[in-house]
C-alpha cells in the first residue's frame, strides 16, 4: 500500500465531490482522494461506519474524520494551507471546525450541487 495520506468521501455525493475537485485544484495537496464506495475499506482499515456520515482521513498520524480529516488536508498542502490545517486542529478551533462540518453534512442535500444522494446513511 503507498504511503500517500488517502481522504475518503462520498462519491455518491455531488455536494461532497464537487468540494473534493475545488480542493484538487485550490489547494493541491500530495493526498489522493477516493470515493469509499470504489474502494475496499479493509485495505484502509476503515468500516462503512466510519465513512457514511464523514470524511475519513488515512495518513501516518493515524485516522481523522470530518473537520480533522479536512485539517490533516490543509497541513498536508505546501504554502499557506498548511498552517490553516494546524489551526483547524488546535485544541479551541477543532470544536468549532466539528460543528461546522457537521452542520454542513447534515444540510448537504440542501447546499448548491447536492441531491437526494447526499442524504447522509446510517449503517
Amino acid at each position: 500500500m503507498s504511503t500517500t495520506p488517502v481522504l475518503l468521501y462520498d462519491g455518491d455525493c455531488a455536494f461532497c465531490t464537487r468540494v473534493i475537485t475545488s480542493v484538487r485544484k485550490r489547494v493541491r495537496p500530495p493526498v489522493r482522494f477516493l470515493p469509499w464506495q470504489r474502494v475496499n475499506l479493509d485495505d484502509y482499515g476503515a468500516t462503512e461506519a466510519d465513512v457514511l456520515d464523514a470524511v475519513l482521513w488515512i495518513g501516518p498520524d493515524g485516522h481523522r474524520r470530518g473537520a480533522q480529516a479536512f485539517g490533516a488536508v490543509l497541513r498536508a498542502a505546501a504554502g499557506w494551507w498548511w498552517p490553516v490545517g494546524a489551526a483547524v486542529l488546535l485544541l479551541g478551533v477543532r470544536q468549532l471546525a466539528a460543528l461546522a462540518y457537521r452542520l454542513i453534512a447534515v444540510n448537504r442535500h440542501r447546499l448548491p450541487g447536492g441531491s437526494a444522494a447526499c442524504e447522509l446513511r446510517s449503517p
